[in-house]
């Protein structure tokens, strides 16, 4: 048995039905069906063979063409970070970390890029180094939705505007989508919007930055998805492990 929990044959493989089975993609039964019609994919090569034996840490699976992430002791975790916590595992200054929220964790986890400290929202957490290089770099940045509410009533003319694209001091910035959720105004409400937005890079402020420059500056600003995964009914402070489907499709975004 290895660390994952797998009985491995004498040399280190496991038969494909097994691997998929005890990965939760169906009963034994089922996985050899899905085999059989040709839906299981290994390497690139679709595996038809029920006897076929694989490496669970290496062998890069679909089924149905979604990525069977592969089975290791790594832990993926996604937590929504509050408002007020600095988005660093320590802080010289004694600020309230993510450390301080999983510290029950017994891991040393990696934090997936950073959140500005009065941001709240999604934040990713994990102990495999790889993952949380490749996922942070630029090459391999992926869509991240935010809700920002902003001062002012904002119309479709701005949103247009940020979707045409926005150039600040350090370049421009590229919008994927932009849409107005809500707004409020009148005698007793003060004007502003509540705006969703999705880009796909991660500079330093670049939400407030670029919302700022259109002349909507940022009021609250929340981190709700970034790729696949979304907050949902995530609480603020609260973490749960990232679902197979999603960490399938994120390690297929980084290249792993």
């Amino acid at each position: 048995m290895n660390d994952s929990g797998l009985q491995l044959d004498d040399d280190g493989l496991i038969r494909l039905q097994k691997l998929l089975a005890q990965s939760g993609v169906a009963s034994r039964r089922k996985c050899e069906e899905l085999m059989l019609e040709g839906l299981v994919v290994v390497d690139g090569e679709v595996v038809t063979r029920l006897g076929t034996k694989v490496d669970p840490a290496t062998a890069v699976i679909r089924v149905d063409g979604k990525r069977l992430p592969p089975i290791s002791p790594h832990v993926y975790l996604v937590l929504n970070k509050p408002r007020g916590v600095v988005s660093t595992m320590s802080d010289p200054e004694g600020r309230r970390n993510l450390s301080d929220l999983v510290a029950d964790r017994p891991e040393r986890l990696f934090h997936v890029g950073r959140l500005d400290t009065d941001t709240s929202g999604l934040i990713l957490l994990t102990n495999d180094g790889d993952f949380a290089n490749r996922m942070a770099h630029p090459s391999y940045e992926v869509d991240k939705t935010y809700v920002a509410e902003v001062e002012g009533e904002m119309y479709r003319g701005t949103v247009k505007k940020l979707l045409e694209g926005v150039t600040l001091d350090d370049g421009p910035v590229t919008v994927s989508q932009a849409r107005i959720v809500s707004g409020a105004h009148g005698k007793n409400a003060p004007g502003r919007t509540i705006i969703e937005l999705v880009i796909h890079e991660g500079r330093n402020r670049i939400v407030r930055r670029m919302l700022d420059h259109v002349g909507f500056p940022v009021r609250r600003l929340t981190r709700t998805a970034i790729g696949p995964v979304s907050l949902g009914r995530l609480r603020s402070g609260e973490m749960r492990e990232l679902t197979l489907a999603e960490l399938g499709e994120l390690l297929d975004s980084a290249q792993l």
